[in-house]
């Protein structure tokens, strides 16, 4: 595809390509997103290191369901830089579509507490380190979505001070799950003309990708909202604007076939 195709978005406004995908690719996968936020609490910082992060496949507790995410930012986070409404992104992946069941933070030995007076304690995780810390979520992920789930840790109650001036670390931890992006799919005819998919907001914020072979597209990760869908073929001989697709956020827009004069 020649540059001429794009550069008008690209002037336009800004541009970024979402996974394309055709009915001929396997389409049974979901995004996931997992972040955390905070709730405030009554110490200058609670440190908790992080190693991995797996969701359950499974509801009976069976352990081959368990799946590590691929793209995860390990490292020692302060639960208290995400309070008032701040997060941050621990992991993401691409899931087979289906039911999870539950969460596990996998977490590291370097654990601790600065208290107000700047004293700074270790907290020890009686079972984090080996089988991890496991939180319910019970969520339905369809295909092609775009879903977040939030860890919302609450770290004044996940503080416990055991008697001798020394504190374990118990997370208590509130799971959202929320899916925050459908897609477009269809097919344009003639499938030879390859188009390109251009999906663009009132903002002229662009999400594309290209038609297959078989004319087939599928555009991935579209926030909801209202879009202009526009197909660009080479030479500019067979371009075509859809106007006013309303996208929601759990839903795969199908635009059927789209005939390319």
């Amino acid at each position: 595809m020649k540059k001429k195709f794009f550069l008008p978005l690209l002037l336009s406004g800004l541009v970024w390509f979402s996974a394309c995908d055709s009915n001929n690719d396997d389409t049974g996968t979901a995004k996931m997103q997992v972040r955390m936020t905070d709730a405030p609490g009554d110490y200058d910082e609670v440190n908790v290191d992080i190693k991995s992060v797996q969701v359950h496949k499974e509801t009976d507790g069976d352990e081959s369901g368990w799946i590590t995410l691929d793209e995860i930012n390990p490292g020692v986070y302060n639960l208290l830089d995400f309070a008032n409404g701040r997060d941050t992104l621990l992991a993401s992946s691409t899931l087979p579509a289906g039911r999870i069941s539950q969460i596990r933070l996998i977490l590291g030995n370097n654990n601790s507490l600065k208290l107000k007076n700047g004293e700074v304690k270790r907290l020890k995780t009686p079972s984090g380190q080996t089988s991890g810390v496991k939180l319910q979520i019970n969520a339905d992920l369809e295909s092609d979505v775009t879903y977040v789930l939030l860890l919302d840790f609450d770290a004044a109650k996940s503080i416990v001070a055991r008697g001798n001036g020394q504190y374990n670390l118990k997370p208590v931890v509130r799971t959202i799950t929320q899916a925050v992006a459908g897609g477009i799919k269809g097919k344009v005819t003639p499938a030879e003309y390859k188009p390109g998919v251009y999906v663009i907001s009132a903002a002229n914020d662009t999400i594309g990708g290209f038609a297959n072979d078989a004319g087939d597209f599928l555009i991935k990760g579209v926030p909801a909202g209202t879009y202009t869908v526009k197909f660009y073929t080479e030479g500019d001989a067979h371009n075509k604007t859809v106007e006013n697709v309303s996208i929601s956020q759990d839903q795969i827009k199908d635009l059927g076939t789209v005939v390319l004069e």
